[in-house]
């Protein structure tokens, strides 16, 4: 499979997600693979792994070259073919000094705001986690240096995700119940918020679900994955997106501007999210967001997150888990009455 490349510096730009016949979100791998420094390339390129399987691609210095599946980590030797770590190819000083060279498009002083929060966005949504030496300032990350890891964590769409839910997240009057979902990481939660988005957007019309302004503050540029201005996923026809924003001063910028009926953020966890929440219910929008937690216990045990259950401003939880997969629905939560909406027991989406 070949690699393109636009120079020796600069990657060809991704097509990073597309839906295939059957709704299961399809990679352009080889795009993709122009992230990786050539030998990683490579290397990547010759795996008889179905891309749409890998979550994970984790590049750590003197390490194992690691693919994290949905169900198990698979070690690559330099041919590309799975080999017990002892075997697999080990990653080097060079390889991650040219990965990051092509994520930063060469200027780290450019990419240096996203460093701080460590981690760099690709179009498409997918992100890159970073590690190595923290340089501090004042009590404050600055950027990092001397990196020594890379976590490539693929997005993927999946287009009949979430529609199953829905009926138990709508009141009788068609209004979205203010919704939290919860999950800890790599459970599916990003991707089944943009299922839902999708969804309310575009309206279901065999439920009775007309399509509603959608406004989405996508904080991290994970929802619509927006290169230049061009989404890389659908999230409706009625859905209007602030991208690189942070959530706090979007949903009012939005709420202001756009008058959406449902607003959407994903990763609610900081003090001034709550007033932001708070003052958006103020205007009668529904609120969809998610956060890190993996259980309602958990998220009780986070100050922000008992905050907002505790002051009852959201009617709906759903958990989700890998038990059988990611995007596995534990429970859906009527919260005001604090007991489910059903028994849960299937999986809510389909294979990742």
């Amino acid at each position: 499979m070949p690699l393109h490349y636009v120079n020796s510096r600069k990657p060809a730009l991704p097509v990073p997600v597309r839906a295939g016949e059957d709704g299961e979100a399809k990679v352009g791998w080889d795009e993709f693979l122009g992230w990786f420094g050539r030998r990683l390339g490579r290397i990547l390129a010759q795996t008889e792994i179905v891309p749409g399987r890998v979550e994970e691609i984790r590049l750590r210095v003197n390490q194992p070259l690691l693919l994290r599946l949905a169900g198990e980590d698979v070690f690559l030797d330099r041919t590309g073919q799975p080999a017990p770590a002892e075997e697999a190819y080990r990653v080097e000083l060079p390889d991650l000094a040219e990965t990051m060279d092509r994520l930063t498009q060469s200027s780290l002083y450019a990419a240096a705001e996203n460093l701080r929060q460590g981690f760099l966005t690709l179009p498409g949504g997918h992100r890159v986690g970073i590690t190595g030496e923290a340089i501090m300032k004042q009590g404050s990350l600055q950027t990092i240096k001397h990196i020594t890891g890379l976590n490539f964590r693929l997005a993927q769409d999946i287009r009949a995700l979430g529609l199953d839910l829905l009926p138990h997240l709508i009141s009788s009057e068609r209004r979205l119940y203010h919704t939290l979902i919860l999950s800890a990481p790599r459970a599916g939660k990003t991707t089944l918020l943009r299922a839902l988005i999708r969804w309310l957007s575009n309206g279901v019309p065999e439920l009775g679900l007309p399509g509603q302004a959608v406004g989405v503050v996508d904080e991290r540029g994970e929802l619509a994955g927006l290169w230049q201005g061009v989404p890389a996923y659908d999230l409706g026809c009625r859905t209007d997106v602030l991208d690189s924003c942070p959530k706090a001063l979007g949903m009012g910028m939005l709420i202001r501007s756009m008058g959406p009926e449902v607003v959407a953020v994903d990763e609610v966890g900081h003090a001034e999210d709550v007033a932001a929440i708070a003052e958006a219910l103020r205007s009668g929008v529904s609120i969809l967001s998610t956060a890190h937690a993996g259980s309602l216990e958990e998220a009780r045990c986070r100050p922000i997150l008992r905050d907002l259950l505790a002051g009852g401003i959201f009617e709906r939880a759903v958990l989700l888990s890998r038990r059988r997969g990611p995007g596995t629905v534990e429970s859906v939560l009527d919260l005001a009455r604090g007991q489910e909406v059903r028994p849960w027991a299937r999986v809510a989406n389909r294979k990742m």
